[in-house]
């Protein structure tokens, strides 16, 4: 695995796009003091996903993207991108040419690529984990850190050589393992109070649904008894329609018999009427 090329744009004194080519025989970056080489090693170191803005000589992140000067304006994001070539399969994924990219924006968002496509840090982490590149790995040792491994300050030496030999691999998916464990024991000491609670809930459901099942059995006892009522009613109406249908025929039988007798006495009034005015003629002659 070797590094092939650097891409720099809008980090620190960074304003224009550059490239560097990491060509056979390139083995250092000189230059005059404040050119930016110290600029350079912290653009590897960020884009291998450090997060400490005093390792990037910064106060905050944000001030690592180009600020501009009296006749240019600030930039909006910086972006950093690294290739490597990875012919020997060193890093474990299929692709012969990698490219690792780091975005921050002026708003304070980031977004991580590998080979342009949109990872997490953690992918950038475990991709490069026990090669020897990262953002705390030995292969970026700045001269401060010279004395700290002479001191064996924090046990910086052992570190160095934990992470030379591929053992601090192992660390770290120990130490992930680990937070996994606890994230789990921590969820199933909750196991307790989630079953408490779900058969709490469970008992006030079971008196809810005997409670909705006797509704509905009233409700359909309820349903059952109006529908006999009403055909209790209708059966009373039927009856009583046909009295009353009995009754207004006898009252009909009873009005004709009496229009009847009236006609006939209305006859038989006439007929004397008659007789009389023939009676009276015969004793006025």
């Amino acid at each position: 695995m070797q590094l092939t090329k650097l891409e720099i744009k809008g980090f620190k004194s960074f304003g224009d796009k550059i490239t560097i080519n990491f060509n056979d025989g390139v083995t250092a970056i000189v230059g005059p003091n404040g050119c930016g080489k110290s600029n350079v090693v912290d653009a590897i170191r960020w884009v291998l996903g450090e997060q400490s803005t005093k390792m990037l000589r910064s106060d905050k992140m944000e001030n690592i993207i180009f600020n501009g000067t009296k006749n240019r304006k600030p930039a909006n994001l910086a972006e950093v991108s690294l290739t490597f070539n990875n012919n020997n399969n060193i890093l474990p994924t299929e692709f012969s040419t990698v490219t690792v990219t780091r975005k921050l924006f002026r708003n304070g968002d980031s977004e991580y690529r590998l080979n342009d496509v949109k990872c997490r840090l953690k992918d950038i982490t475990d991709l490069f984990l026990d090669t020897g590149v990262g953002a705390d790995s030995y292969s970026i040792i700045e001269l401060k850190m010279i004395d700290e491994i002479i001191n064996n300050k924090d046990n910086s030496r052992r570190n160095l050589f934990e992470e030379a030999s591929g053992i601090s691999k192992y660390k770290v998916r120990k130490k992930q393992t680990l937070a996994k464990l606890r994230d789990t024991e921590a969820d199933l000491s909750r196991v307790d109070d989630l079953l408490y609670e779900i058969t709490k809930n469970l008992k006030s459901l079971e008196n809810q649904a005997k409670k909705a099942e006797k509704y509905t059995l009233l409700k359909g006892e309820y349903r059952q008894s109006s529908i006999d009522l009403a055909y209790y009613r209708i059966a009373d109406f039927s009856t009583d329609l046909e009295r009353l249908q009995s009754q207004e025929s006898k009252v009909q039988k009873d009005s004709a018999n009496a229009q009847q007798a009236i006609l006939d006495t209305e006859i038989s009034l006439q007929s004397l009427r008659q007789t009389n005015l023939e009676q009276e003629k015969n004793l006025s002659v």
